[in-house]
């Protein structure tokens, strides 16, 4: 009689014996505190790209410049990007947002939108590139929480810039998110929704791409309030679960900061990333907006930079060690020398940093065996800023810095050559 297993057969049989079914050829894999992809080593630098599926959006100029973009960085040894799905809505009060949502109003989706990340999957398909995707956001810019909490009636969202706007008004109005049953059920159909996706370029499930290497929850969350703390930790496994039920063959993590993101609980963090359903760990590294240097004097404060990144690093490093899963430096930026923002400005503090955190990889160090990748924010590619303007207008290019934010504050441009020789170097190293 022949006894031969289907694929479905065999998983179940290797289920029961305890042994992990083969992964399909193309998709990373977290084993123990590494990465492997067809059996090998799998580390990177990387880059955020948050904009890329919406460049493809914009005719064929923006696709132009996409296939450019790309390649410059496939040239490079950037291969890994970290991208956002989309944004949400299109309510006023926040003039610096991403203005091509692709959740226009609750429950509806824009086609063009979707099509645009089709697009840049099937380019990154073509160079074997891989995309880290996240939901949604925790700020402003893109929409976010927030948006799904004015869809459902709390009004008063207090935006930056605005006469009103207080930090603390606004981590309370966001913290109200995870108490409010219709705002998740709606973030929960976006996720279905997204994860339901066929590309209409490449007519292959999102859930079979191999160009995907992992969802994330959302960029930064944060439970905002100690209050909210255990309602914000209940959704994040909720969500978390709710993505590997549907897709049984991509990485998931949270997008999370780290402890700074908790008023330096450590036991948050470490409870969100004991789920087994969250295959890696992330951190972001911000020195200026964490206020490690004050204004321009990055220089003065510079080996007070390196201390605290050290710090920050190291810690997060020993709960990757004691969870033995692998840690993504997945944001991190320095302004160019001075805080001057156009792209003729020097970049020597930046490279150092990048230089010092890239190194932290290398050697059989705590560090070295669990920093399994980094994606530096972010790569502004062929953009340049207006002269004589600050923040981003419609109708201007997108870079690496979103709309509220100084244009060419911390993005890396394709002329950075200083720079670029740093990401090469590095990159060199790890293969």
């Amino acid at each position: 009689m022949n006894k031969l297993l289907t694929l479905t057969g065999l998983a179940a049989l290797l289920a029961l014996t305890g042994r992990a079914a083969p992964a399909p050829a193309g998709f990373v894999r977290a084993r123990g505190t590494q990465f492997v992809l067809d059996g090998k080593p799998y580390r990177y630098i990387g880059a955020n790209y948050w904009y890329g599926g919406l460049l493809a959006t914009q005719g064929p100029a923006g696709k132009a410049r996409l296939a450019q973009e790309l390649d410059f960085l496939k040239q490079h040894n950037v291969t890994n990007l970290r991208v956002m799905v989309g944004a949400e809505g299109l309510s006023g009060g926040y003039q610096y947002r991403v203005l091509q949502p692709l959740q226009p109003t609750e429950g509806q989706f824009d086609e063009h939108i979707m099509a645009g990340l089709d697009y840049l999957l099937a380019e990154l398909g073509k160079r074997d590139m891989k995309a880290v995707l996240h939901f949604t956001n925790t700020w402003e810019w893109s929409g976010g929480l927030g948006q799904y909490l004015e869809w459902n009636g709390y009004t008063g969202q207090p935006l930056p810039k605005n006469p009103d706007y207080s930090w603390d008004k606004y981590r309370n109005y966001i913290a109200q998110f995870y108490t409010c049953e219709p705002c998740k059920s709606a973030e929960a159909t976006y996720v279905r929704y997204v994860l339901a996706r066929t590309n209409s370029l490449t007519h292959q499930k999102y859930v079979n791409d191999p160009a995907i290497m992992a969802w994330e929850l959302l960029n930064e969350p944060r439970p905002m309030t100690a209050a909210a703390t255990p309602a914000f930790e209940a959704w994040m496994h909720q969500t978390a679960a709710l993505v590997k039920s549907i897709d049984h063959n991509h990485l998931l993590t949270t997008g999370s900061e780290g402890d700074i993101a908790t008023d330096n609980d450590m036991a948050v963090y470490e409870r969100l990333h004991a789920d087994p359903n969250i295959d890696y760990l992330t951190i972001h590294i911000w020195p200026k907006n964490w206020g490690w240097f004050r204004d321009t004097a990055t220089a003065k404060s510079f080996p007070s930079v390196l201390a605290h990144t050290t710090a920050f690093v190291d810690k997060h490093v020993a709960v990757a060690t004691k969870l033995r899963k692998p840690l993504v430096v997945e944001e991190f930026g320095l302004p160019r020398d001075g805080q001057v923002f156009a792209p003729a400005a020097a970049t020597a503090l930046r490279d150092q940093y990048y230089a010092a955190l890239f190194g932290m990889m290398r050697g059989d160090t705590p560090a070295g065996r669990v920093i399994a990748g980094y994606n530096f924010w972010a790569f502004g590619g062929a953009a340049r800023p207006v002269p004589g303007q600050v923040f981003w207008k419609a109708g201007d290019a997108y870079m690496g810095d979103p709309g509220g934010e100084e244009q060419g504050l911390n993005s890396v441009f394709d002329s950075d050559k200083s720079t670029w020789a740093v990401i090469g170097q590095y990159s060199k190293t790890l293969r």
